[in-house]
């Protein structure tokens, strides 16, 4: 059931609209005692999430129980993080989501149903896993908040993804990414039906279909200045808010050009970005419009680690960014990979399978760091002091030498691509 929906290419949402689309939702719903909102974490900043979270505890007040950041395999928010995205509210409100240890298994997609929809590729069969105070807590209401944009794993990001991935546990999040990883990221950026959504349908319908979950979705663009705007809220309990939501983000969130990139240069602001398990963006949502023997530098003031999970850090720095064959035979070879199927999923997503060069200028990372994973390295105040990030806006721009570049000040907020590799 749809309880609010509002949104065009054109549409501005500004915080008032926001609330009163909540609220209008919320009186749909009804009354309700025990509430936990589950909205994403600082590296979804630009969500709108954390103001939405803010207007559910005015609604709410006393009923609403637990704010559960939906995690995944990060690090858990600080509290300075906390109080910057989700100011005004309790701190005491707020859980952690372990992934190792805080989760359910509600149910397993049998291994038949994966071969059928990765063509036989992969046979395990899946866990549908899930934060066991979402499962287990006895909510009556249970409000999933977050972005709805092109996504690396599960081709767009939210939905029931947030549930079984941002509060899901290790395996269910190693094996729904290697799936993703092994049937190609080029085959389901940026689309709804994939084999990745095929396993988080099947989980929602036949293991937590009693949950009181709604769905809060926002699609995120910029306006003609280049300011971040709300162009769409919508929310519902079922799939077809979801639909919405990705019709609108296609809309908004696509760039598609008719001929390949050269050189791009992506900015990751350092409060949203400290690893390249997060930073890789730069690369999974620009490599479609990447031409061959392309470049990509990365402007990474914030970068201080490769994995946010200490064990995936580790993995990353020992195998690298080394292209599918490499990853996949290290898989083969190494149970410590096959036991960390995310990390081999991450591995193949950021590299760029020798087609193009990434060069990473890092603010914490050494060169000897970068350069061991298989990216290029430069120094990062030169190369800020000759792309000036914070004085371009998206788009394309030529240096007094004559050298062309695509600058990129957020690549979470999109998915760039040529037109005929989108068409494939």
């Amino acid at each position: 059931m749809i309880y609010f929906k509002a949104g065009s290419v054109n549409t501005v949402l500004d915080a008032e609209d926001l609330r009163k689309g909540l609220f209008i939702a919320f009186e749909k719903i009804g009354p309700k005692k025990k509430v936990i909102a589950v909205p994403p974490d600082q590296t979804r900043i630009h969500s709108k999430a954390g103001e939405l979270t803010k207007y559910i505890y005015d609604y709410y007040g006393d009923n609403l129980k637990d704010i559960l950041p939906a995690l995944g395999t990060h690090t858990p928010m600080t509290d300075e993080q906390i109080a910057a995205m989700f100011k005004g509210i309790p701190r005491s409100l707020f859980r952690v989501h372990d992934f190792r240890k805080d989760f359910v298994t509600a149910g397993t997609v049998p291994g038949d149903f994966v071969s059928k929809i990765t063509n036989g590729q992969i046979d395990y069969s899946w866990p549908a896993q899930l934060n066991k105070m979402i499962f287990n807590g006895g909510h009556d209401l249970i409000l999933s908040v977050g972005q709805v944009v092109p996504h690396e794993v599960a081709g767009m990001a939210n939905y029931n993804k947030n549930i079984f991935v941002g509060t899901g546990g290790a395996e269910g999040i190693n094996k729904s990414h290697f799936v993703g990883a092994v049937y190609g990221m080029e085959n389901l950026m940026g689309k709804a039906e994939n084999p990745v959504r095929s396993l988080l349908k099947f989980a929602s319908e036949n293991f937590t279909n009693h949950l009181p979950i709604v769905y809060i979705h926002t699609v995120i663009g910029r306006d003609n200045s280049g300011k971040l705007v709300a162009r769409g809220l919508f929310i519902g309990d079922d799939e077809e808010v979801f639909g919405l939501a990705v019709d609108l983000s296609v809309k908004v969130n696509f760039t598609i050009l008719d001929n390949p990139l050269k050189k791009v240069v992506v900015y990751l602001d350092p409060d949203e970005f400290k690893s390249t398990w997060v930073g890789n963006k730069s690369i999974y949502r620009t490599r479609m419009a990447m031409a061959d023997n392309g470049e990509i530098i990365v402007l990474a003031p914030g970068l201080k680690e490769f994995g946010e999970d200490s064990e995936i850090d580790r993995l990353v720095r020992k195998y690298g960014y080394r292209g599918t064959p490499a990853t996949l035979k290290a898989v083969n070879e190494n149970d410590e990979l096959k036991r960390n199927l995310g990390a081999a999923a991450h591995l193949i997503h950021g590299s760029s399978e020798g087609r193009f060069s990434v060069t990473y200028c890092p603010g914490h990372i050494t060169k000897k760091e970068i350069e061991s994973v298989g990216f290029k390295y430069a120094a990062l105040n030169k190369m800020m002091s000759i792309y000036k990030p914070f004085l371009q806006k998206d788009g394309f721009h030529k240096l007094d030498n004559g050298e062309e570049f695509c600058m990129i000040t957020n690549p979470a907020l999109g998915l760039w691509s040529t037109r005929e590799k989108l068409q494939k």
